[in-house]
């Protein structure tokens, strides 16, 4: 291909031909019989008719050619360890794991729910559900009981793969507490539970239902089981993930189409190469983790780091440590945690040798042009931003680092995707917007692209009416953000649809309104929610947290610090988009996974219930807020 562009019209254009060459990234044993079936939009089937197994592509494919390579190297600073499995290992481990389940009862098309820390038999278990067709449903690690319950009511998983406890900071953090409660909570009682005792913290075993996993692999030690060759639209797991209202939605993904999407991802998305290394610091229970710790990396042929602990902890260098000792190749993170090594010191950055590192990878929220020009400048890397969904499975919008090795623009995830068919809508009459520099729903044109969601589990109908149903007069995918494309092609996320201020009839992105805020010297971070007004029907309010958190000791200081913000705001959207208020707190409520719990903000700046905080990294960051407000 001469170029990306060409690349990308070719994906959309010539649809089943393009994706019939990726489909030949991976190992079949029956081939597709069609590619892409759209007879039931919004439904799509990709590659029916072909068998074939994701545990197969990962793990067993490799061991005749570089079984003895590292495939996955499981580090936690938080028990000082290290365990590098080669493919010849991590099959035999997958195997053990697997007999096992089976011997728990587990069959092909049964729900194995997973609550586990980021230790290896996690890795052993998402693999051996692949392997004999079982369907995995990974649950973080610190939801609280309440979260778990609800999932595992949904899932009806036969068998909960856990472990006695994680580790945060030092921490024990027990979860067999949580799970015994969860089940009680649960009008689902699954039949049986296996355990990792990592010896963190006593456990109280349930006779009859719960196994220890140590015990179960001794018995299986030389186990042989065959790789179950599923139909390519067989599912292959489910992921819940939080909607505006109801219940979590449990996203459903098939085997074959999402084989082929992350392939073709590592090797056109990440440039990444068999026999190299892959760092994600996500976690596997984020979509991130799903694709880019476990599954893409693997049938890369790469080894692939699943790292247990804070970016900080020993010490601000460790991640650059690992770098430099498993000459990671591709790095895969968040700009919140690059917002937490940039307050480090920066002699971190130049203490290790960084030369194998080809690209660094962000994603999970938008990346702000400081954090990336900072990050940018500290590497001397490609700094490449991609954009997507717990939905979509892996990347809607981003440079295509192996196709052409294209600049990426501050503050932009980069362009469309091959294969998604991506399109700026009028929110108001779902017409599209083909100027440059219009501001509209970012929406995908249907089919999705393999590896996307199915549909939601056990409830077609929310499927339809919650993504293809809210742009009127188009059956289209809906992101919910808002977003701008340049005279380049690069689009620029704008926020949420549904987090939208309108203010006396004007429709504001908080996006917008952070991005004027952050470029302030002193300004780390900011959030930006609509607060319900009788005067205006809503106003913006702001949260900021300060690189020089001096100015929080003096009030005096504080209020010309608003006024310094309030007017780089009239300067850079008009006075009409300026906050009520600008507050000033040392740090934002958000999740483990670091994404800003803005609705938690503006339930509490109205005097509302939050609502589920389970996953809330510090509750005294709610709390600033709250006696804020109060005054």
């Amino acid at each position: 291909m001469s170029s990306y562009a060409e690349f990308y019209r070719r994906s959309i254009e010539d649809r089943d031909g393009f994706w019939r060459e990726q489909a030949a990234l991976i190992d079949w044993q029956t081939p597709p019989q069609t590619i892409c079936d759209y007879s039931k939009p919004p439904f799509v089937k990709w590659f029916a008719g072909g068998t074939t197994n994701l545990c197969h592509n990962a793990v067993d494919r490799h061991v005749a050619t570089r079984g003895d390579q590292p495939a996955l190297i499981a580090i936690s600073t938080e028990t000082d360890t290290e365990q590098v499995y080669t493919f010849r290992q991590l099959q035999a481990e997958v195997q053990r794991m697997a007999a096992a389940l089976l011997s728990l009862g587990v069959g092909k098309g049964d729900r194995v729910l997973i609550y586990m820390p980021m230790i290896a038999e996690a890795a052993f278990a998402m693999l051996a559900c692949a392997r004999i067709g079982a369907i995995h449903s990974v649950v973080f690690g610190g939801f609280a009981s309440g979260s778990l319950a609800s999932r595992i009511e949904d899932a009806e998983p036969k068998v909960i793969v856990s472990a006695d406890a994680g580790s945060r900071g030092g921490k024990a953090v027990a979860y067999k507490p949580l799970l015994d409660e969860a089940i009680r909570l649960s009008k689902h009682k699954p039949p049986a539970v296996l355990l990792a005792d990592r010896g963190l913290v006593p456990m109280d075993l349930v006779a009859g239902r719960d196994h220890l996993w140590a015990a179960l692999r001794e018995q299986h030690l030389n186990a042989q089981v065959p790789c179950e060759w599923v139909d390519a639209t067989h599912t292959s797991y489910t992921l819940y993930t939080s909607g505006t209202t109801g219940k979590p939605k449990g996203v459903q993904r098939d085997t074959g189409g999402y084989a082929v999407a992350l392939a073709a991802s590592m090797k056109h998305i990440f440039d990444g190469r068999a026999g190299e290394t892959y760092f994600s610091t996500s976690d596997i229970g984020w979509v991130v983790g799903h694709s880019y710790i476990i599954y893409g990396p693997l049938i890369a042929g790469m080894a692939t780091i699943m790292y247990e602990g804070l970016p900080t902890r020993p010490d601000g260098g460790i991640w650059w440590q690992l770098v430099e000792k498993y000459k990671v190749t591709v790095m895969f993170s968040a700009p919140t945690a690059v917002r937490v090594l940039k307050k480090q010191d920066p002699a971190f950055l130049s203490k290790y040798d960084l030369s194998s590192l080809r690209a660094l990878f962000l994603a999970g929220e938008p990346l702000d042009e400081p954090t990336a020009q900072w990050i940018s400048g500290s590497l001397g890397k490609p700094i490449i931003d991609n954009y997507w969904q717990t939905e979509t499975g892996w990347p809607i919008l981003t440079i295509c680092n192996g196709v052409e090795k294209a600049p990426s623009k501050f503050g932009s995830p980069g362009k469309a995707v091959y294969g998604y068919n991506v399109k700026l809508l009028d929110d108001q009459t779902g017409e599209e917007l083909t100027s440059a520099n219009q501001k509209g729903v970012l929406a995908i044109e249907g089919p999705l692209p393999p590896g996307c969601l199915q549909t939601v589990w056990r409830d077609d109908a929310r499927y339809v009416n919650t993504y293809w149903s809210s742009v009127p007069n188009k059956m289209v995918y809906s992101t919910f953000d808002w977003a701008i494309r340049d005279e380049d092609g690069y689009y620029f996320i704008l926020g949420r649809t549904d987090d939208v201020i309108n203010v006396a009839g004007h429709r504001l992105g908080t996006r917008e309104i952070e991005e004027a805020i952050a470029s302030h010297p002193n300004i780390a971070e900011v959030a930006v929610v609509g607060v319900a007004d009788q005067l205006k029907g809503q106003v913006a309010m702001a949260f900021a947290v300060l690189k020089d958190a001096s100015p929080l000791e003096d009030p005096q200081a504080l209020l010309k610090l608003e006024g310094e913000v309030m007017k780089i705001v009239d300067g850079s959207l008009g006075a009409v988009a300026r906050p009520a208020r600008v507050r000033f707190v040392s740090l934002l409520p958000k999740t483990r996974s670091g994404k800003l719990l803005r609705r938690a903000v503006q339930a509490v700046c109205e005097g509302r219930d939050p609502g589920d905080l389970t996953t809330m990294e510090d509750p005294a960051a709610l709390q600033q807020i709250r006696d804020l407000v109060k005054v």
